[in-house]
């Protein structure tokens, strides 16, 4: 969306937060995301069209991590909606405080009675935004500071739910019947998260930028290894990125994530491990590998070869 199409819905002007692809890359470095060329030019563009980011890809690859380096490295504030089977509108963007209701109309007394002529004012005091509990989607629109709005696990919800959803990521607003279009008073920074559990609809993608976050390169799985795991020697990180990336080759049934390369390099850290053997292999594998079947395999397979 370009500023003249924002300005077009009533939209207030978002400041840019980067001025070029090579400052992403930087910054994100600096909060330790080694990103690609790829990343960076998606957070870029994001950032000069305010359009979301649809970011795609196997769990543990860095997805949700993203979004919280972009919300560091500019200063703005991390909303996050954690997406789940059954997630509604009550817990994604609004309800009533039915409590406080409640206390207001007997508060009232008998002007709460049905026909009483004070009932239409009391009706109209009860559906106040007073009365209104913001959930995550329009708290970040209705935030006055900078935001950086992540759905994490999209894919998790309901077409319905993913519905709701649209109105939000195309005009930046929420129409409440008792309320009318509360539109966002910033616009914020959106990343949607999925682990293509399912396919998403055809109107949430038309909306969004697309990002696919596979696993990384050996040199760049070496390099996060490196900046993640404080302490951590070349030759010991480049070995842990060497054995993972042959872990990933065989057919397993969850291959080892970013994030679980990180834990391992870690735990090895703390055995005192200087460089890799077979039986530090054996022992360890369990933090790599989440299924029995898999840890066999790998032990058969993978010790086979030179470590």
């Amino acid at each position: 969306m370009t500023k003249q199409e924002m300005n077009g819905l009533g939209l207030p002007e978002r400041p840019a937060r980067f001025e070029s692809v090579d400052e992403v890359l930087g910054n994100l470095a600096s909060a330790g995301y080694l990103a690609d060329a790829t990343i960076a030019s998606s957070v870029f563009l994001a950032d000069r069209l305010a359009k979301p980011v649809l970011v795609e890809g196997p769990a543990g690859t860095g997805k949700t991590q993203l979004a919280k380096s972009v919300a560091e490295v500019t200063g703005a504030r991390l909303i996050r909606l954690q997406c789940y089977e059954g997630l509604d509108e009550s817990k994604a963007i609004y309800e009533w405080n039915y409590r406080k209701q409640l206390l207001r109309i007997q508060a009232g007394g008998n002007l709460a009675e049905a026909g009483s002529p004070g009932w239409s004012a009391l009706e109209e005091d009860i559906f106040a935004e007073d009365f209104l509990l913001t959930r995550p989607l329009l708290e970040a629109i209705r935030s006055t500071e900078p935001v950086v709005l992540l759905i994490d696990e999209v894919d998790r919800v309901e077409l319905e739910t993913e519905a709701l959803l649209l109105e939000v990521l195309s005009e930046y607003q929420i129409s409440i019947p008792e309320l009318g279009t509360l539109k966002a008073k910033q616009i914020p920074m959106v990343f949607l998260t999925s682990n293509n559990t399912r396919e998403l609809s055809e109107a949430l993608k038309r909306r969004c930028l697309y990002l696919h976050v596979g696993y990384p390169d050996l040199e760049r799985e070496r390099a996060i290894v490196s900046a993640r795991v404080p302490g951590i020697g070349d030759a010991l990180a480049g070995q842990v990125a060497q054995i993972v990336r042959s872990l990933r080759k065989l057919d397993l049934r969850k291959a080892p994530s970013v994030s679980e390369t990180i834990d391992w390099a870690r735990t090895l850290l703390v055995l005192g491990v200087n460089s890799i053997d077979e039986a530090t292999v054996k022992e360890t594998l369990h933090i790599l590998l989440k299924y029995q079947t898999d840890i066999d395999r790998a032990a058969k397979e993978l010790l086979t070869a030179d470590l």
